[in-house]
């Protein structure tokens, strides 16, 4: 069997999938320093799990141990 060169269409394809490719790439990387710049300015989050915590509460209400 012969070696045959590619299709025009296949480098149309190749191009586009390069191109949807770039851009996930891209989005990926915006969500991701996104993420990067919330948790800096914002530290560790505790998440909601209806669960009074004592550190949750002001200073002066706090029970003592």
């Amino acid at each position: 069997m012969a070696i045959h060169a590619e299709h025009e269409l296949h480098k149309r394809r190749f191009s586009r999938n390069l191109g949807v490719g770039l851009l996930l790439a891209g989005f990926v990387a915006l969500v991701f320093g996104l993420t990067v710049v919330k948790v800096e300015q914002l530290g560790a989050v505790q998440g909601f799990d209806h669960v009074l915590r004592s550190e949750m509460l002001p200073k002066e209400e706090a029970p003592k141990p």
